[in-house]
């Protein structure tokens, strides 16, 4: 604990570490591990991943996705990879996919997704920073009273901007066809659009110059399959989109979801917001603290085949 400490504050020191000064133009880089265990046995690209992070200089790095689809969701599973993450050298960030928890099925086969995710809650964000050695402080959604069963979604800021998770997954935000059975897609719902509000309006009155959002699901794009009856990300796409317009500085959205007609590493704009597919394996994005280049993809692993069931979960 001690030296994680000793880590952040020197960190603090170089680029502002969540205070920002007046006039700062350090740049600063992060990286963000997306989906790197396939299938079981992929572990140790996992672990390789964190290695190569480490050796980095960089200013955090968020995970998203620490389990695959195909993997069992049992504890010692998640135990396993909570004890993974925690040997990181960098502060580390876990942002939940769709695999972690919303694709759980129990030993009879039947949906196991809300006590998935409640136990990943109770594992992953007991306290208010991140995993790894440099342990940065986190703001949790749950310290709102009203909102404390989602500790997931987190903000920090680094510099002039700041950072925040979302729980979005992949599989059209969990939304469920069957009638009485989408009491944690509407809660999520609504923890999700404060979360949002709460987020550009703390930015925007520290005048930052950027916003970035890290989630599974891609809630600017619309679903391309017929099958999906009913669009999962629509309020969430409306209020991104109308917080964005309104924000004065640059706003970029890191999702895990695979995007054929996108290039691997390459962030899309669309006036002052951003949409990076950051399914590939990993990203390297560095941080301008000035001009008006604020986001820059410096590295990103090549893009992979991707089935059509990934696309369309």
């Amino acid at each position: 604990m001690k030296n994680g400490v000793i880590r952040w504050l020197a960190f603090c020191l170089l680029v502002g570490g969540g205070m920002p000064a007046a006039g700062q133009d350090q740049d600063f880089s992060f990286s963000v591990i997306s989906d790197v265990i396939k299938r079981p046995g992929d572990e140790p690209e996992l672990q390789e991943a964190i290695e190569k992070t480490d050796a980095d200089s960089l200013a955090f790095v968020v995970a998203s996705g620490i389990k695959a689809a195909s993997e069992p969701c049992t504890d010692a599973v998640y135990e396993r990879r909570k004890a993974l993450l925690d040997e990181a050298k960098n502060g580390l960030i876990v942002s939940l996919s769709a695999s972690d928890w919303a694709e759980c099925k129990n030993a009879g086969g039947r949906p196991a997704a809300v006590s998935k995710l409640n136990f990943l809650r109770e594992l992953f964000f007991t306290d208010e920073f991140s995993a790894g050695g440099t342990r940065i402080p986190l703001v949790r959604q749950s310290t709102i009273a009203k909102f404390r069963d989602f500790p997931e979604n987190a903000r920090w800021e680094v510099g002039n901007t700041m950072f925040a998770t979302l729980n979005l997954p992949r599989n059209n935000n969990h939304y469920i066809l069957d009638a009485g059975r989408n009491s944690e897609f509407e809660d999520r719902l609504v923890a999700n659009r404060d979360w949002l509000n709460r987020v550009f309006s703390y930015a925007t009155r520290r005048r930052l110059d950027g916003i970035v959002l890290f989630s599974d699901g891609n809630p600017l794009s619309p679903p391309v399959s017929k099958a999906i009856k009913r669009d999962g990300y629509s309020e969430t796409r409306k209020l991104i989109q109308g917080l964005s317009q309104k924000f004065a500085g640059k706003v970029l959205l890191i999702h895990s979801q695979p995007n054929r007609d996108a290039a691997a590493g390459s962030i899309r704009w669309r006036n002052n917001l951003g949409e990076l597919d950051a399914s590939s394996g990993w990203v390297k994005i560095r941080v301008s603290q000035s001009g008006n280049e604020v986001f820059t993809v410096q590295a990103a692993a090549p893009r992979v085949s991707v089935s059509s069931s990934s696309e369309t979960r």
